[in-house]
């Protein structure tokens, strides 16, 4: 059995590489995404939300090489080669091309652009809470390509279709799991 590294391990590793808030919250964000869906699979939480805090690990040092320089310093902290993988997995077709291929890979692969999305729609909100935020709310921007344009909803969309779920259903299984953080994440807003 591979031995996985500690949440506090792997959020310090975060926060080592990534000084942001933004991006540090994300990580966090999309952490908590992966440890909802890792309940629901009745899989390990612990790994999926490792995975989750971790994904981004070089976006804020090296962009250009996103996902290689992940795999490089993984491997230096003797991370498990499927943790490795599932991370690499989420840049397929964008910056890897390596296919998420289990649930784990496809769940991240999923979430990870749409965890942005539903952040901006929270912010654009009166109360700047996801605890009130609706997967309606979400989809009336789903269309509009210029709000929140880094969210990429064709990766949205295809990472749906993998774990064939609708898209609105994706939106409204998010949104539950960000909520259970949304303190931690940043997004409880006024509420």
């Amino acid at each position: 059995m591979e031995k996985q590294p500690s949440r506090a391990e792997a959020f310090n590793l975060l926060c080592k590489y990534n000084k942001t808030d933004s991006l540090i919250r994300h990580g966090l964000a999309v952490e908590a995404v992966m440890r909802y869906f890792a309940e629901q699979a009745g899989d390990d939480v612990e790994k999926w939300g490792n995975i989750g805090l971790c994904h981004d690990l070089d976006y804020e040092m090296y962009p250009d090489q996103h996902c290689t320089m992940t795999r490089k310093i993984l491997e230096e902290n003797n991370w498990p080669e499927s943790s490795i993988r599932a991370i690499v997995s989420h840049g397929w077709g964008i910056c890897s091309d390596v296919e998420p291929l289990d649930p784990l890979e496809k769940v991240l692969f999923a979430t990870d652009e749409l965890t942005g999305l539903i952040t901006a729609c929270v912010y654009v909100r009166p109360s700047k809470s996801i605890l009130d935020l609706t997967a309606k709310s979400v989809m009336k921007k789903w269309n509009t390509r210029a709000f929140a344009a880094g969210a990429n909803r064709d990766v949205i969309a295809k990472g749906a279709e993998m774990l064939e779920k609708t898209v609105g259903d994706l939106v409204e299984e998010t949104i539950t799991a960000m909520q259970k953080s949304a303190e931690g994440i940043g997004l409880q807003g006024n509420l």
